[in-house]
């Protein structure tokens, strides 16, 4: 199994990891995120064209993404529909 590099940051910095692909996307990357935010929860982060400044801990947790199976799905620059299967996230 091999290493892969992927963009971070505004795709201004890189990191390398396994290239199975839960290590960076989906639910799984999202535990991983979750994880490397409680670790740096103490550091302080700055917001808003830099003239604002928050605790990496006080800022809240990112909300599921919510299921849109069943509904309908605009395809072909609007031309053709079909119905959506995203399950969403848990």
């Amino acid at each position: 199994m091999g290493k892969i590099r992927i963009r971070t940051g505004r795709g201004t910095g890189t990191i390398e990891v396994d290239d199975d692909p839960k290590k960076w996307s989906g639910d799984e990357f999202r535990k991983i995120q979750e994880a490397r935010k409680k670790a740096a929860s103490n550091r302080m982060v700055h917001t808003g064209r830099g003239t604002g400044s928050r605790k990496l801990g006080d800022m809240p947790d990112p909300k599921a993404r919510p299921s849109t199976e069943g509904m309908t799905r605009v395809t072909g620059r609007g031309t053709g529909s079909r119905k959506s299967k995203n399950k969403g996230s848990s």
